[in-house]
């Protein structure tokens, strides 16, 4: 209930004020489990990517969020699940695959952190694990236009969010040197979305 009242709420603040447009949400399995991989700029993004979507994103995120009184409860009622950061949480693993279980649709921003330059950079392994453990596909998305909001010269810029074609992990899930490769070929996969719609 509160999910899809901050959903519309949110896609009529996008349309409205930021043009925003979505590329290929067809591309995104209507059901199933599938894992969403987004390039991370901005706490816009998570509402942003789940704008075009027609079914929910159960999204990981940073367990300081959840400590904010009232916010903590709002993300948390949206299908939000805490994950500490620069460890290996072993809990957030266990209530990503469990969400993957229910044949639901996980958000993650492989990066692990907001790029402060706009660009897409490394991945850390954790998305391709999950996509191993769990034989879920891997959908990738460019978002574009987050790290300009309310910036100088560019207060409300037009803002895009590409959905790409699934992507599957074939490698074993104990090997760290496929793994990387695998989150690697992702977040080029995200590059070359972003690149193709700017």
């Amino acid at each position: 209930m509160l999910y899809s009242f901050l959903q519309g709420l949110f896609q009529f603040l996008f349309q409205v004020f930021f043009r925003a447009r979505g590329i290929g949400a067809e591309n995104l399995p209507r059901e199933g489990a599938v894992i969403l991989a987004a390039n991370h700029q901005s706490n816009w993004d998570p509402p942003l990517l789940a704008t075009f979507l027609s079914r929910p994103v159960c999204y990981m995120a940073k367990q300081e969020l959840f400590e904010i009184p009232v916010f903590g409860s709002i993300i948390r009622a949206c299908h939000s699940f805490p994950v500490r950061r620069g460890a290996a949480d072993r809990g957030a693993i266990k209530t990503a695959l469990q969400i993957l279980k229910l044949q639901e649709c996980l958000g993650v921003f492989p990066e692990g952190t907001r790029s402060k330059d706009g660009r897409v950079h490394k991945a850390e392994a954790g998305v391709a694990l999950l996509a191993a453990m769990s034989k879920a596909p891997v959908v990738p998305a460019a978002i574009i236009g987050t790290d300009r909001i309310l910036s100088a010269g560019s207060l409300f810029p037009r803002l895009t969010v590409v959905y790409g074609k699934p992507m599957y992990y074939a490698g074993a899930h104990n090997d760290k040197v496929e793994l990387q490769e695998f989150a690697q070929q992702i977040m080029a996969e995200i590059t070359k979305l972003k690149e193709a719609n700017c």
